[in-house]
């Protein structure tokens, strides 16, 4: 997902102003004179990756159209903890009442493009790329997804319709690797539908039955260091080698990542990136005494 989602910010935006009731904001309209004009500045307060900035416009957009937004970073732009990224412009209530919407918003995903890089850096050098997965905040996967991207890693499936992903507990229901690979491709070929298969295995031996049943892609689900070599060894000895991808995934850290990323592994997911990504620190300041809007 490299395109800004306008849509599903869209949608997002407006149930955050509604869950805070903006038309309502009493303090604000009791307190700021009607009709003044100010500007603001969106700036960090740490070091870190920009993403996410067209969500500062949209809610802006819905709270307050006449407000003039202007990102002065773009996405995946490295921030040196003192960065302005935006400069807003407007009615001084519609600036105070999408401020914290909007830094919601901005701090949420700036801090998953941040923590994604660090994995990125981690694995730098190596074949392996880092998958965020579906451990996203409720409503906010398009845009929890896009930050990943931003920061530099890419996408596993979007949602359950996207693919298959076999794990712990489907092989366990099926009654086995062999037998759940063999129900999804009678499944396939019973509803004509054609789409990758990722099937998750817990030991050397569940993976050594995914290779022997065909699997394309296995992901290796809290696996040792060693036992992962002991996989990447195996596959490198079978004919179809270079068709099969290999996944590394559970509790992956910035600092075991590297040590996972050597072993040979394509692929390294973490849900870490959207579950447990802190918000970057960031403030919106209004930077000029306010004057009255011209009327």
């Amino acid at each position: 997902m490299t395109e800004f989602p306008s849509q599903a910010a869209r949608t997002a935006v407006a149930a955050a102003l509604a869950e805070g009731q903006s038309g309502q904001d009493i303090t604000t309209a009791w307190s700021v004179p009607e009709g003044m004009a100010a500007v603001a500045e969106i700036r960090a307060r740490q070091c870190g990756i920009a993403g996410g900035l067209p969500v500062v416009a949209e809610v802006f957009d819905q709270v307050d159209p006449e407000v003039t937004v202007e990102a002065l970073v773009p996405d995946g732009a490295r921030l040196t903890g003192d960065d302005v990224l935006v400069r807003l412009s407007g009615s001084a209530r519609s600036l105070i009442t999408g401020e914290r919407t909007a830094l919601n918003f901005l701090q949420r995903m700036c801090g998953i493009a941040t923590l994604t890089d660090r994995y990125v850096q981690a694995a730098a050098g190596t074949e392996a790329r880092i998958l965020d997965t579906r451990k996203t905040a409720p409503g906010l996967r398009a845009l929890d997804k896009y930050a990943v991207t931003v920061g530099g890693g890419r996408n596993h499936r979007l949602n359950l319709a996207a693919m298959v992903l076999l794990k712990e507990n489907h092989i366990a229901a099926a009654g086995g690797v062999t037998t759940a690979i063999d129900a999804v491709r009678r499944g396939m070929a019973r509803t004509g539908q054609k789409v990758e298969t990722d099937v998750e295995v817990q030991t050397v031996a569940q993976a050594v039955q995914a290779l022997d049943a065909g699997a394309r892609w296995i992901m290796l689900d809290n696996m040792p260091v060693a036992d992962i070599e002991m996989v990447v060894k195996v596959r490198a000895e079978r004919a179809d080698a270079s068709r099969i991808l290999l996944e590394a995934s559970g509790t992956v850290r910035p600092d075991s990542g590297r040590a996972i990323a050597e072993t040979g592994v394509d692929l390294i997911s973490v849900g870490a990136l959207t579950h447990s990504a802190p918000a970057l620190d960031m403030t919106m300041l209004l930077t000029t005494d306010p004057v009255p809007c011209p009327r």
